[in-house]
């Protein structure tokens, strides 16, 4: 580690001095813990660009006073200061500041819970025992070599061209996307992609329409850049044309292939009227399709982006639910119409990649060998499972007490449940019967006056021999409470 003191070469107080006040308050306020190992005299020297003199001084009084001790041959080590010593404070030093260790530090929003619980029905967990280490440690193994020593330095800011190559290809073989590769943006997350999104269009508008309920990464990421958000409500196909219309908004964000967190599929009828709507407005489609490859039962539904060639759909996918969140890459495509300013963008910000080179590197060799095809189509199985077995367990133990919706895709389900207590509530006892969920009431921008109470059921990272006694657990807790 390395000290910053601030040394005043002007105080009439000599700089070893100086020294020793400044690690006399580090050592008093708890920054610098008992035994922490103190850079050594010649390292600290040269940081600080003095000679080793004065540090030497400030070490061997500090050791007098019993501040620290010097080990032979490793170094001198911060020592144990009594209770009463540490409230006293030393000279004028700064008063303690409260610390998330000393409990009384108050977060301005509440944290994720990361409890464990025996039955964990997270709306977006993965099943991580069945993630292929195997191929990805040796495809690490073949990058992580002093002949790949260029991985070490910033890549394309659009993404590495042979890993958007790959994701052109993927997005047209399992979601029918119409695209170059030189229309896919990478990026670590989406609301990195969101955000420069937002940055792109705001020549062209600054209004966007979000389904309601509906994810709330998209109209939170356009809000915080100024944009007005108007919801609009969903019919039983999707989102409602005719609000959309009288929003006079120019920018829509769906999820017609999976909606979230409803489940409905939009036919093509309306997936026409849609793209009708923003070819009559010179508007702009930004179509939300992060799980469209895990559908368990019917037909493939193919993406909107691919129904009309040319059309101002921005596409938005990624591998955090096909692989895994750790892999850090998204991707959007943008229609043509959007690529000339992207790159002017791109260039006058010095924009760079956000998704570390490796991992693209990593990714586009799984795919190149066909692992991630194979990948989801066992995964597709896996996820079918555990799908049919979460939805049996609430008929069996609910009966008639609940209804299901959005099913037959996706890690999650919708389960309605009346009660006269509340979500929180509901939520609460779940949670003391070793059961996570979570109610659905959140993805409301603008609630309605009466709904019933929705609960989101993961079904992804939960064993399947945990489902069943998951479920029987939360009616006990439910129904006879």
């Amino acid at each position: 580690m390395l000290l910053i003191p601030k040394l005043d070469d002007k105080s009439p107080i000599p700089q070893y001095l100086q020294l020793v006040d400044y690690i006399k308050r580090e050592i008093a306020s708890g920054r610098l813990a008992e035994q922490t190992r103190l850079p050594s005299i010649r390292a600290l020297a040269d940081y600080l660009s003095l000679s080793p003199t004065p540090v030497e001084l400030a070490y061997n009084q500090l050791a007098a006073e019993g501040f620290i001790a010097s080990v032979p041959r490793k170094g001198y080590y911060v020592q144990h200061l009594p209770e009463p010593y540490l409230q006293l404070g030393i000279g004028d030093a700064e008063p303690h500041r409260p610390s998330e260790a000393d409990g009384v530090m108050k977060r301005a929003a509440p944290a994720r819970d990361a409890r464990t619980y025996p039955y964990d029905f997270h709306l977006s967990s993965i099943d991580g025992a069945h993630f292929p280490y195997r191929v990805w440690r040796s495809i690490f193994q073949e990058l992580l070599v002093p002949e790949r020593k260029e991985l070490l330095w910033y890549g394309d800011p659009q993404g590495e061209p042979g890993l958007r190559e790959q994701i052109a290809n993927y997005a047209h073989q399992f979601r029918g996307v119409r695209c170059t590769k030189e229309q896919v943006i990478v990026g670590s997350d989406p609301h990195v992609l969101l955000t420069m999104l937002a940055k792109l269009l705001r020549e062209h508008a600054g209004h966007i329409a979000v389904e309601n309920p509906g994810y709330l990464l998209c109209p939170a990421t356009f809000r915080q850049q100024g944009y007005e958000v108007t919801p609009v409500s969903l019919e039983e196909d999707g989102i409602h044309i005719g609000e959309l219309y009288d929003s006079a908004a120019r920018i829509v964000c769906v999820s017609p292939s999976h909606q979230f967190p409803r489940g409905m599929i939009m036919p093509i009828a309306k997936r026409l009227q849609l793209l009708e709507w923003a070819r009559r407005t010179n508007g702009f489609i930004i179509e939300d399709d992060i799980d469209g490859e895990l559908r368990y039962y019917g037909r493939p539904i193919p993406s909107l982006q691919g129904l009309i060639p040319e059309s101002d759909v921005i596409y938005l996918g990624g591998f955090a639910q096909v692989l895994a969140p750790a892999v850090g890459i998204h991707y959007m495509i943008l229609p043509p119409s959007l690529l000339g300013a992207y790159q002017l963008m791109e260039y006058d910000t010095l924009f760079e990649q956000s998704a570390p080179r490796w991992n693209q590197h990593a990714l586009q060799l799984f795919m190149e060998r066909g692992h991630l095809e194979r990948h989801v189509r066992r995964m597709r199985t896996l996820y079918r499972n555990k799908h049919d077995c979460l939805i049996s367990a609430i008929r069996r133990h609910f009966g008639e007490s609940a209804d299901i919706a959005g099913t037959d895709a996706g890690f999650h389900m919708l389960m309605r449940f009346e009660s006269p207590h509340s979500d929180q509530e509901l939520v609460r006892r779940a949670r003391e019967a070793g059961i996570r969920l979570a109610s659905a009431s959140f993805t409301w921008l603008r609630p309605p006056a009466e709904s019933r109470k929705e609960f989101f059921l993961g079904f992804g990272g939960i064993p399947i021999d945990r489902i069943d006694e998951g479920i029987r657990r939360l009616s006990e807790v439910w129904l006879e409470g």
